[in-house]
């Protein structure tokens, strides 16, 4: 079991978390908690993989997808009073799941014989639309059209993988990591000091 398949289990159960707990404070049922967690684990994938053109699904055609969907919705149920306790819980479980999906959408796209500038494009959306669905699902206004720096640090980190993966000696394995960093810090910064992109401001009239 290499380090890819482990981050990758890791990123679905995450995401998992996030959805379930997005879901938490707005009067639904179990099921309906444990289906937004479900559909937020594996929507950027499941995307990824049709656009890719990539049969089975990756999620059908390993059931350990499921087990980790699954550990990542008891974890919610067991522990839900805890999670919930700190308003940033969501937030951290759906960085980690981003930074862990930017990175593993790159290397399933370069697999599959893409270019590397599709690849990164590949995993950015990987990473950002389970967040998407799941916003969705909870009406909600999706991170990736706030302000906040979302996207642009799936993408960043991306970029960066693809450098040191294509461009230098570094060992895959420490590439993987580095990149996966550099996507946590920024989302860290970005939300502790409020550091935005610059919008299109309206014509005047």
């Amino acid at each position: 079991m290499n380090i890819q398949y482990v981050l990758e289990l890791l990123g679905t159960g995450f995401f998992a978390i996030s959805g379930a707990l997005a879901i938490q404070n707005k009067e639904h049922d179990w099921f309906g908690i444990g289906f937004t967690g479900f559909v937020t684990a594996i929507g950027g994938g499941t995307l990824r993989d049709i656009l890719l053109g990539s049969y089975p699904l990756v999620w059908i055609a390993d059931i350990n997808f499921l087990y980790a969907i699954l550990g990542g919705l008891l974890a919610v149920v067991l522990f839900n009073k805890y999670l919930l306790r700190f308003s940033r819980t969501m937030f951290v479980f759906d960085t980690l799941g981003i930074s862990f999906f930017t990175i593993l959408g790159v290397e399933k796209a370069l697999s599959l014989g893409v270019r590397p500038e599709i690849a990164a494009i590949m995993g950015m959306f990987t990473a950002v639309m389970g967040g998407v669905i799941r916003d969705t699902l909870t009406n909600e206004l999706p991170v990736i059209f706030k302000k906040e720096i979302y996207a642009s640090a799936c993408l960043a980190g991306a970029v960066i993988y693809l450098v040191l993966d294509r461009l230098t000696d570094v060992d895959r394995n420490v590439a993987l990591l580095v990149s996966i960093t550099v996507i946590i810090v920024i989302r860290l910064l970005a939300v502790r000091y409020k550091l935005v992109l610059p919008g299109f401001r309206k014509a005047d009239d």
